[in-house]
């Protein structure tokens, strides 16, 4: 009887915590006791149940450079690019997205996660579910960058940033080390 008084009292206690307007609804608000844990525990739970697939995308400059202009359009505006700052809406929502390109972002996942969380998308976090807007190579795509996020190359981080990549410094051949002599 004491078990049953237990449980039916911490719900009554929940619902009052909610019904009476004292949890936090605001980005701005400190978040509620144990949201972090509670919210992490959910989807790692939910995410060690799911097949975990190879990529069929490689990890080469066409595929990255595919992802990086997908990205621009449709991730970049929470997620960032390599050296920019945080945007307003990035700065606005909470939970903070995680800025792909600084710090650990999403490289220590596996691809088969980031492939998930672009496909189905994560309640309660502004991750929207992107699986009726890009098909299922570009998901991929978009995996496979963020997963090497650390190892783009200049082509790709001209594409994601919008500067002008580098030429690539020409060798020098011994036929136009003589034309500059003449």
């Amino acid at each position: 009887m004491g078990i049953i008084l237990a449980v039916i009292g911490m719900a009554a206690i929940i619902y009052s915590y909610f019904s009476t307007g004292r949890a936090p609804v605001a980005v701005t608000d400190p978040a509620m006791p144990f949201e972090r844990t509670l919210a992490g525990l959910g989807l790692h739970t939910y995410l060690n149940k799911l097949p975990h697939p190879e990529s069929p995308v490689p990890a080469d400059e066409p595929n990255m450079l595919a992802a990086a202009k997908l990205y621009k359009e449709n991730c970049a505006v929470c997620h960032g690019v390599p050296d920019g700052p945080k945007t307003s809406i990035a700065e606005g929502m909470y939970p903070k997205p995680p800025q792909l390109f600084k710090g650990m972002g999403v490289t220590d996942d596996d691809t088969w996660e980031s492939y998930w969380k672009i496909n189905g998308g994560i309640r309660m976090t502004g991750m929207p579910s992107f699986k009726t807007h890009l098909n299922e190579n570009q998901m991929w795509q978009i995996a496979v960058l963020v997963k090497n996020a650390d190892k783009i190359g200049p082509t790709v981080k001209a594409e994601l940033t919008g500067a002008a990549a580098a030429p690539p410094t020409p060798a020098a051949s011994p036929a136009s080390a003589t034309t500059k002599q003449n």
